[in-house]
């Protein structure tokens, strides 16, 4: 039998940061053996196992995972979707247990990747000074750099820019604001990989990255890993009460790719696919963004956190300046975003984004997020968006 009602009973996940004495599988079994011990069963009971790398997505990360802490013969599913990899390997989880093919099912992101530099699209290098059609991109010209970038600094820096453009309000201090916030609330979070909280001039003279994102406004490329269990209804019914009592309700689980819409075959397109996974995610859920107590969102650069505020309906539509300008998104605001400190101030090691945005969310809702809790947070999201595209969003409640 299915369950209708999926519940997050193990959640944990690394440090973010640099770690060169650990490689992608021991923070992946780091993260999975918190989590194990954290819902206080064993990899026996598991029975469905999704873990979610980027870097090296043909390397079966799952199975190597299942060397260092437990063979047990259970399906393994290898899943990679740009940023939104976590999310998804979660997805197989959540879908395995709903359609009742195992109580318990688990979810892991990893990578490694400090030190990485700029990712995204640079166009094909020429071989000689005559242009000859090649392969599905090469039969055009690069767009590179023409009529605008595949690279993704530059990519949020006009998704930024056009929302500014279209509703105005906008400025390269407003973007660096939003960055100061994150790294402000970086300072309570002591698995970030930079606790530092930054100035807003230090924020504004720092290296340009791509106009209006200065370095401190991106997120850190870095070394983490996270991991989730998932069970059933009845499962969690079963589990000790000390287990029972953490236990915390996934009321929504949404994937989306891109619709076709003009235009969205040549440049990325971040606003539709995540409004309607939000519009989804809330009809699931069967509440509204009024209900949330607190948001962790994908930003990947200042930018973006802007445009998400709109593009998750935590404002109306061409509000997003009005509503940080109000204070709501801080920590002691009426709607705090990014509490941890964000993908600038926690890291953004790219498979372990989507969980860990989760974990965040699980912990409040536990209160066991310490300094920074949101008090009385009974309600959550958790947003991640992959260019490619994909995006994932996940509603959290506490029910006990």
């Amino acid at each position: 039998m299915g369950s209708d009602a999926i519940w997050i009973v193990g959640s944990n996940m690394t440090k973010f940061g640099k770690h060169p004495d650990k490689d992608v599988i021991d923070l992946a079994s780091e993260a999975s053996r918190k989590a194990l011990k954290d819902a206080e069963i064993s990899l026996a009971d598991v029975g469905v196992l999704g873990v979610g790398n980027l870097m090296n997505a043909g390397a079966g990360i799952g199975q190597q995972l299942q060397k260092q802490i437990g063979q047990t013969g259970i399906p393994v599913f290898n899943v990679s979707n740009a940023c939104a990899t976590g999310a998804t390997a979660l997805r197989v989880a959540v879908m395995a247990v709903k359609a009742g093919e195992t109580d318990v099912g688990m979810a892991v992101g990893v990578e490694k990747l400090a030190g990485a530099g700029l990712l995204g699209q640079t166009g094909q290098k020429p071989k000689s000074e005559t242009w000859e059609p090649n392969g599905r991109y090469g039969a055009l010209s690069s767009t590179e750099g023409r009529i605008g970038t595949g690279i993704m600094p530059g990519v949020f820096a006009q998704i930024g820019m056009e929302y500014g453009h279209k509703y105005g309000g906008t400025s390269f201090e407003l973007f660096a604001r939003i960055s100061e916030k994150n790294h402000a609330h970086s300072t309570l979070n002591p698995l970030a990989a930079y606790q530092k909280r930054f100035s807003l001039d230090e924020i504004m003279n720092d290296v340009m990255i791509a106009y209006p994102n200065t370095r401190p406004m991106c997120s850190g490329n870095c070394d983490g890993a996270a991991a989730m269990i998932v069970v059933s209804d009845e499962k969690m019914k079963s589990m000790p009460k000390a287990v029972q009592k953490r236990a915390v309700k996934i009321s929504a689980s949404v994937l989306t790719s891109d619709p076709w819409v003009d235009g969205c075959q040549i440049l990325p397109d971040v606003n539709t696919l995540t409004r309607n996974a939000a519009t989804q995610a809330y009809e699931q859920a069967g509440i509204g963004p009024e209900d949330l107590d607190l948001v962790e969102l994908h930003d990947c650069f200042a930018t973006a956190e802007l445009v998400h505020y709109d593009n998750l309906m935590l404002c109306e539509e061409g509000g997003a300046v009005d509503f940080f300008e109000s204070g709501a998104p801080w920590r002691d605001g009426a709607k705090p975003v990014n509490v941890s400190g964000g993908l600038q101030s926690k890291g953004h090691p790219i498979a372990a984004t989507g969980i860990a945005n989760i974990h965040e969310v699980v912990m409040h809702l536990r209160g066991e997020a310490g300094d920074r809790q949101i008090e009385g947070a009974k309600v959550g999201l958790a947003h991640v968006i992959g260019l490619g595209s994909a995006c994932g969003i996940h509603i959290l409640e506490k029910v006990a």
